[in-house]
């Protein structure tokens, strides 16, 4: 009857906009910051583990964990100055669930390579600058300078021979390195390592002479004497090494090069979980005991809008390709 026939009309009308409703949610719930996260996450490390930013990327990953209540992986992927790490998040799925923590180097890499795999300011959304890392400028023991002068006299005496060990091309701990040699107008070797273990290592057997290192990890070997450490590369000295000049102090004045690193997602992320991600890191980045961890092992917590974090990135760029320009017309 027409009766039976309307009723059928209805029901298949209802089944079909629950299944239109249906197939919106699912659509839209990946991308939405309410079910955000629905399994693990990931956090790239472009360095090998021990460094400030390792050691922030695992306080700030157990912190995530219990926010998300779910389990937060910090994988390292050292290699090609952080290039492999940057690369592989440029191409990772835009999903919130593999994020990275990087430095200097996604910026200042294009001044070293020819060509990048990856666009610095398109491939990437910024979500907060997590934290800085002062460097220090340390000597093998056998080097016989005892402060920056001495070790500039000697660079200057005998020119193109004294080595240098870094983290990798573009790390701050590489254009820590230039700075020094564009500012006091000497000629260093530099000997790239992936990340500061391995680098640290050769400084202490005398494989190389000269480190710029993460505070966080050199402290150690400095406080067992098996480095000698010169001058801290921030523009204020370290609570960690109060008698330690700082570079500027040491006849370099305005000489300035702190590290810096900030979490970054894939370009196509949506907004939505980008804010999400910055809140609730900014949030873990205020709490006392990850404040005083961090600040343990000479890292300064920070946590900014994801905007200041890519202005950053850009005036970086500038600052630093003046340097590069500089060392790419020495012979």
């Amino acid at each position: 009857s027409m009766c039976d026939q309307f009723k059928r009309n209805r029901i298949f009308l209802n089944v079909l906009v629950r299944a239109f409703a249906l197939l919106l949610i699912s659509l839209i719930a990946p991308v939405s910051a309410e079910t955000y996260p629905s399994k693990s996450l990931k956090i790239i490390v472009p360095y090998s583990p021990g460094g400030g930013s390792d050691i922030a990327a695992r306080l700030i990953a157990n912190k995530l964990s219990v926010v998300f209540a779910k389990t937060v992986i910090v994988e390292n992927r050292p290699g090609a100055g952080g290039n492999i790490a940057h690369d592989l998040i440029a191409k990772a799925a835009p999903d919130g669930y593999t994020i990275m923590i990087a430095g200097m180097s996604l910026v200042t890499n294009a001044y070293l390579q020819e060509k990048l795999p990856y666009d610095p300011l398109k491939d990437f959304a910024p979500i907060t600058l997590a934290v800085r890392v002062p460097n220090l400028l340390a000597v093998n023991n056998a080097v016989p300078a005892k402060s920056v002068k001495e070790l500039i006299a000697l660079a200057k005496a005998q020119p193109g021979t004294l080595a240098y060990a870094s983290a990798g091309n573009g790390t701050s701990l590489h254009l820590a390195a230039e700075l020094l040699q564009s500012m006091a107008q000497i000629e260093l070797i530099h000997i790239p390592y992936k990340g500061s273990g391995p680098a640290e290592v050769d400084l202490i057997s005398g494989q190389v002479q000269i480190i710029f290192d993460p505070i966080a990890s050199a402290l150690p070997h400095v406080k067992a004497g098996k480095m000698r450490a010169l001058a801290i590369t921030t523009a204020k000295r370290s609570s960690l090494l109060p008698d330690l000049p700082t570079m500027a102090e040491s006849g370099l004045p305005g000489y300035e090069s702190a590290a810096w690193f900030g979490f970054f997602a894939p370009a196509k992320t949506p907004p939505a979980i980008v804010d999400r991600l910055n809140k609730e890191l900014v949030a873990i980045l205020k709490q006392k005991d990850i404040q005083e961890k961090l600040a343990a092992v000479g890292v300064e917590p920070i946590g900014t809008p994801a905007k200041e974090l890519d202005a950053l990135m850009r005036t970086d760029m500038m600052k630093w390709e003046k340097v590069f320009r500089k060392a790419a017309s020495k012979p």
